[in-house]
């Protein structure tokens, strides 16, 4: 892990493609050099009452701590849609964050949001726009993707102004070269805003 500072790009993934998603971010993140890109998920919640999985995860990116979101300059927050809302393990981690709130220790950062879903018309935008609504509780500022990002007006998968997502279809994670490119412009968009709104101090 490098010394840099860093975005954190925090996610919830079932079949990969919000994954996929996060991985083309943390490239546009990392374009400067300035930035470090810190990939992280959070577990899937059960209605066991007793944990049932490891607390490191087998493979992918490990688990997201507190500590993981107070001392990042920058989040990219992503989900899934579950009924046009963000899934709920995402939503769990989100709740367990009122000491960061009371803190203030996320005002004036920059966030985005990203999804995914199976259908094309499946809640996309609706699910971006419930994960806005915790970090603007935590005070901080919502960055989305312009429109002169040209892949906006010329996609036929995913894409949305609210923040880059990808339409799988049949669960298929591979991104196309346009949602690629959108994740790029976003993630290249957020670090800058975090080097250009100084929250290093």
């Amino acid at each position: 892990m490098s010394n840099l500072p860093y975005v954190l790009i925090l996610y919830y993934s079932r079949h990969g493609a919000t994954a996929a998603l996060a991985q083309a971010l943390a490239h546009g993140v990392e374009h400067s050099g300035q930035l470090e890109a810190r990939i992280r998920t959070v577990p899937p919640v059960s209605p066991d009452c007793e944990a049932s999985i490891p607390a490191v995860p087998s493979e992918g990116a490990i688990y997201a701590s507190a500590d993981d979101l107070r001392h990042c300059h920058g989040l990219l927050l992503g989900s899934p849609t579950r009924f046009g809302n963000m899934a709920a393990p995402l939503k769990y981690f989100l709740d367990t964050t009122s000491n960061l709130w009371l803190e203030g220790c996320l005002i004036n950062k920059p966030a985005g949001v990203f999804s995914s879903s199976n259908s094309l018309h499946g809640g996309q935008e609706s699910t971006l726009l419930s994960m806005m609504l915790p970090l603007l509780h935590h005070g901080m500022v919502i960055s989305g993707i312009p429109y002169s990002e040209a892949g906006l007006n010329n996609t036929q998968n995913g894409g949305t102004p609210y923040g880059a997502t990808h339409w799988s279809g049949t669960a298929e994670p591979a991104l196309t070269e346009i949602e690629t490119q959108l994740c790029y412009a976003q993630g290249q968009r957020l670090a800058r805003l975090a080097l250009q709104l100084d929250t290093f101090t």
